[in-house]
């Protein structure tokens, strides 16, 4: 099966496009630009979907649900927002054979209906915070698409809060950046760059915008998560307000954050190879797989006894398949599962039977270096080791790619050709006119202004002027 997939240094896009079909992730859907998700593709998203959910669970939030259709007007009560989001809408006019009285837009974002929603049931301080999050699908009308990284309708998680105060909201803000990059690097092993986005990059409608950005293996940035600041804004349009301990009536602060189904697309381009998907075991759907191998007809039996004996051991406490499939060769299997990224395998044949032990092969590391024979006995813990063990070195090896492509630069001309293998780092003082000219020369953004900062100051990498910041460029998915 690995012979078929184009490999990363000869067309990386191609490659990408390969495995989300080769591994089962997804398929394309007959309505263009819509992805049908995979049962395997799912059960990966609702890894991620769990371990956030139970991160949001742990702050504070709980789950409810809102409309899939909102009412035009409520887009256009906030003029950044509607002005940001107007060319990817997609707006119902007839319902029931009837046109309707006022259009309905297909939910991009819900932050007007939340705040709609918010204004009825926030009346005192005493009703404050409010801590929802939502888990849903939104439509978002893109020209160019690809699986996971751009769809016109992708699945998300929706953080929508209000608080007293702004110290408050702005706590949230950062606390909800932290839980995305908590999970970014705990669970995906993606090394991620929490910062702040640049004024031409932040959310309509924002007063600021937090992202954690994340390098794939063809150098380029891929946004993975967002949490905004939106201050007074949306509470003004949709007239939150609430009676504070002193009976005076104020504005309520509000936040909004998010990760998509493009977290999917991350992990893919952060940690696959050429021989396919290379998956995190915390995440993985499938931690471990056992492959029976036998020659002769009077071994088979002794061996899937084995087999399944091993199966019954592991699988209370690892997500484990057994592989019987008598049709298909050893081989193929082992090609199969490596496309899959599962990140262990187990081999078990009538030498390991006579000599009661298993081999562990790891994913990450193919060929005699990534195999190691083990007792049948105290199996699980073995295999508990060898999984904490590959989430560790994934990780490792996803820094050691990223750190290696950051290139520090103090001219214009060298930030040009950082970009084009990886990300520049660099002092910057420019505004939004200097951000468009820097997109259109070079193809480049600021991916973020980095959380952690040197200190000091330094030439503007653009326009020389003196800058308090240091900035990450790249090209961007």
């Amino acid at each position: 099966m690995a012979d078929f997939l184009t490999a990363q240094s000869e067309d990386f896009s191609k490659w990408y496009n390969e495995i989300v079909q080769k591994a089962d992730l997804a398929d394309y859907s007959p309505v263009r630009g819509c992805m049908v998700i995979k049962p395997y593709g799912y059960t990966l998203w609702e890894r991620i979907r769990d371990e956030l959910d139970r991160r949001f669970k742990e702050t504070g939030h709980v789950n409810a649900y809102f409309p899939l259709f909102i009412p035009m007007s409520f887009l256009q009560k906030e003029a950044e927002h509607v002005e940001g989001f107007s060319p990817e809408l997609a707006v119902v006019t007839h319902g029931g054979g009837e046109e309707l009285e006022e259009p309905l837009v297909v939910r991009p974002t819900s932050e007007t209906i939340i705040g709609h929603m918010y204004a009825k049931w926030i009346q005192s301080y005493r009703d404050l915070p409010v801590l929802i999050n939502q888990w849903a699908n939104v439509v978002r009308w893109e020209l160019r698409t690809r699986l996971f990284l751009r769809t016109t309708e992708f699945l998300w998680q929706e953080g929508h809060t209000a608080h007293a105060t702004e110290t408050e909201a702005q706590e949230e803000t950062l606390r909800m950046l932290d839980v995305y990059t908590d999970f970014a690097v705990n669970e995906a092993a993606i090394p991620v760059l929490p910062g702040r986005k640049s004024e031409s990059e932040k959310f309509a409608g924002a007063v600021a915008s937090y992202t954690i950005e994340a390098m794939m293996k063809d150098g380029k940035a891929l946004q993975s998560g967002t949490s905004h600041f939106l201050g007074q804004n949306f509470a003004k349009a949709f007239d939150i307000k609430f009676l504070d301990e002193g009976n005076v009536q104020q504005y309520a602060w509000t936040t909004s954050w998010g990760v998509s189904t493009r977290m999917v697309g991350a992990v893919v381009m952060t940690h696959g190879d050429d021989q396919g998907l290379v998956l995190p075991p915390r995440l993985a759907p499938i931690q471990a797989v056992i492959v029976p191998i036998w020659r002769k007809d009077q071994e088979r039996a002794a061996v899937l006894e084995a087999a399944r004996a091993l199966y019954q051991q592991l699988a209370p406490t690892v997500r484990v398949k057994l592989d019987d499939r008598d049709e298909l060769s050893p081989g193929w299997k082992f090609n199969d599962w490596e496309m899959r990224g599962v990140p262990l395998r187990i081999e078990v044949g009538p030498r390991d039977v006579a000599q009661q032990t298993v081999m562990l092969a790891r994913r990450d590391m193919p060929g005699r270096e990534g195999k190691t024979s083990v007792a049948q006995a105290g199996l699980p813990q073995s295999v508990a080791e060898m999984l904490a063990t590959v989430q560790q070195a994934i990780y490792q090896k996803a820094l050691a790619f990223r750190e290696s492509h950051i290139a520090d630069v103090q001219t214009y001309d060298e930030l040009k050709e950082a970009i084009q293998t990886g990300f520049a780092r660099a002092w910057w003082a420019g505004g939004r006119e200097d951000e468009a000219r820097l997109k259109e020369e070079t193809k480049a953004t600021v991916r973020c202004i980095p959380m952690e900062q040197p200190g000091g100051s330094g030439p503007c990498v653009l326009t020389g002027k003196e800058a308090q910041e240091i900035a990450i460029f790249g090209r961007a998915y």
